[in-house]
């Protein structure tokens, strides 16, 4: 039979689970190709860009719509588990789990049309039919989608590591953005927890002509309010201090933001959504699939003299 289409593997992959232990994604690839009973050239079949296997791919999709939904969970890095939502889902005996059965769940919602910084239009007025697209800008908008998606289920994978894990992403993120010096240097700033509210100093540059303070905070839930900018601030001040980033997994209350813009030492906020993006951008915790060159006519080649 055909590959199987993303939302077509949910249903399965959400029954392949149901023995409530922990499973890693690379299993699900074989036991789905064997429940579609597909042939060997479909279960390796590749992406026109060659960089991935198309039934891989679709899988790891149906896994992030399920997570995002609420319908399993990550229990540790690499490793999920089905949720009572999901057992219970199961127990209703759905004919299918497509998109549309998933916009049940509030999460899901979320997850799928809000996005920061929208105009105050509604989905259904910005979408534009693929017709009154350029390919140009149906590809730029396909790229786009796709980052805001993998920006979001960052933020979740960084939530769900733990705070020595989460310790060492900070780390890596400032050297791969050029500061700390040497990783010796920079892993031995971080994770000094208990000194006035400083988590870690660090070079910003690599002759360490200055330093810069941290606060790391890997919060699943909640916001960081003004009081805890403050103290953050007052740490500082304590040291003498000029610089400092306070870096969380959540978001900051406009008043944290408003106090930390007023404040003559220089903070800078870095929320979930921002340390999402800088890991991308510095490929900490996310790797290459695939790279397209958007090339055009170069006219004056055809320039005869």
């Amino acid at each position: 039979m055909a590959i199987p289409k993303f939302y077509e593997i949910m249903l399965p992959f959400l029954e392949l689970i149901s023995d409530r232990k922990e499973h890693k994604i690379q299993e699900l690839f074989e036991k789905i190709a064997d429940y579609f009973k597909l042939s060997d050239e479909e279960r390796t079949k590749m992406l026109d860009s060659g960089n991935d296997i198309i039934l891989n791919n679709r899988v790891r999709f149906a896994r992030l719509y399920l997570k995002q939904a609420g319908l399993i969970e990550y229990v540790s890095r690499g490793t999920f588990k089905i949720t009572q939502r999901g057992l219970d889902v199961l127990k209703s005996k759905p004919k299918i789990i497509d998109v549309k059965f998933l916009e049940q769940y509030p999460e899901f919602i979320e997850f799928r049309y809000k996005r920061k910084k929208e105009t105050k239009n509604t989905i259904e007025e910005k979408q534009e039919t693929l017709e009154d697209q350029t390919p140009e800008e149906i590809l730029d908008s396909a790229y786009s989608e796709i980052r805001q998606t993998l920006t979001k289920e960052l933020i979740g994978s960084v939530k769900d590591c733990s705070p020595q894990f989460f310790e060492k992403l900070v780390v890596e993120l400032l050297l791969k953005m050029g500061y700390g010096g040497s990783r010796k240097d920079a892993g031995a700033a971080i994770g000094k927890s208990g000194d006035g509210g400083i988590d870690g100093i660090i070079k910003e540059d690599k002759l360490g002509l200055d330093v810069i303070y941290i606060q790391a905070k890997r919060w699943r839930d909640g916001t960081v309010g003004r009081s805890d900018i403050q103290k953050f601030v007052g740490a500082l001040v304590g040291k003498q201090a000029h610089k400092g980033i306070f870096i969380t997994t959540s978001t900051f209350t406009n008043g944290a933001i408003e106090y930390a813009n007023n404040v003559d030492v220089k903070v800078i906020l870095i929320d979930g959504a921002e340390l999402a993006k800088l890991m991308i951008d510095y490929n900490v915790g996310v790797s290459v699939t695939a790279i397209y060159e958007l090339k055009k006519i170069d006219s004056d080649y055809f320039v005869e003299e």
